[in-house]
């Protein structure tokens, strides 16, 4: 009899050791899981960063060594012996050299207030085919340049949206931006634009460039990364013109879908609730509600640049 108590009373602690033991490895091989998530995350955060930094500081070098090297040029110009020719085209260097800093900067403060919480619309009622028509237009210009041919077709009137038309150009212009970038000169940009049956209005930039396969698209889809971020890649950019498409697309209520395929093309449609479908609800900021819902349109992905 107490034989039997006395196995019992081993095994039912041998089985409470087992259990403790057990329980310890389990917590042990958890830790041991978190910390290596940790760990892989913060190594990638870590490259991204670099990558960001030295990205950063070619694309800040470029024109700061423009600004100050025909900038010195331009204040000995006695010695150099030049004419008025020369001196209005190195003065246009110089302006446009600042104007790309002064958008690279504008980028990274921007990409600040998004992830901050900070950036704050003041909407009122737009016309969005002035919007689209004065973007296409610099867009045309550009592509003129570049030898790619940038086309606008509108379906009908469009309807007014809610939204500041100052975003909702930087909207379009960063997607056409980077459309006629990565197009090859001969190349076709072409941008639509229709109201939708379900109140939301359509706007989409098709584009015959380069493409992306999936792998490019998920990395083009983050916040200053870049499908090739080596320093011999074929065109300048920071990596964030998509990216603060999609966030200021999502400001307004609306949603901002991609769709690419390598060696033959992106598109990017926006998608924006019209004011037909806005609810206008007091409170405190005076803001406007959106209800309209995108779920059904078919996409690969949502968000930034190449």
């Amino acid at each position: 009899m107490l034989n039997g108590a006395s196995r019992n009373l081993r095994t039912n602690s041998l089985m409470s050791e087992y259990a403790v033991l057990l329980g310890d490895a389990v917590l042990r091989q958890r830790a041991r899981i978190a910390e290596q998530s940790a760990r892989a995350e913060a190594e990638h955060a870590e490259r991204i960063k670099s990558e960001f930094i030295s990205n950063m500081s070619h694309e800040l070098r470029t024109p700061l060594n423009t600004v100050i090297g025909f900038s010195k040029i331009i204040s000995e110009h006695r010695n150099h012996g030049l004419n008025g020719e020369q001196i209005t085209e190195y003065a246009t260097l110089i302006h446009d050299a600042a104007v790309n800093l002064l958008a690279v900067i504008n980028d990274i403060l921007d990409v600040s207030k998004i992830q901050t919480g900070t950036c704050i619309l003041d909407k009122q009622e737009v016309d969005l085919q002035s919007v689209l028509d004065a973007t296409v237009e610099a867009a045309r210009n550009l592509g003129n340049a570049r030898n790619i041919n940038v086309e606008f077709r509108a379906s009908g009137e469009l309807p007014p949206v809610s939204g500041q038309a100052n975003k909702l150009a930087q909207i379009f212009k960063g997607i056409l931006s980077n459309a006629i970038k990565f197009t090859r000169p001969g190349g076709t940009v072409t941008v639509t634009a229709a109201s939708e049956p379900d109140n939301t209005v359509a706007v989409t930039v098709r584009d015959t460039g380069v493409g992306m396969n999936a792998e490019e698209l998920s990395v083009a889809l983050r916040p200053f990364a870049q499908v090739d971020g080596s320093r011999s890649r074929w065109e300048e950019g920071t990596g964030l013109g998509l990216y603060i498409a999609k966030a200021l697309t999502e400001l307004h209520g609306g949603q901002l879908n991609i769709r690419s395929m390598k060696e033959v093309g992106t598109e990017v449609t926006v998608l924006l609730p019209s004011l037909r479908e806005c609810v206008f609800a007091p409170g405190k900021s005076g803001g406007v509600v959106f209800s309209s819902n995108h779920s059904g349109m078919a996409s690969s992905a949502t968000s930034a640049e190449r």
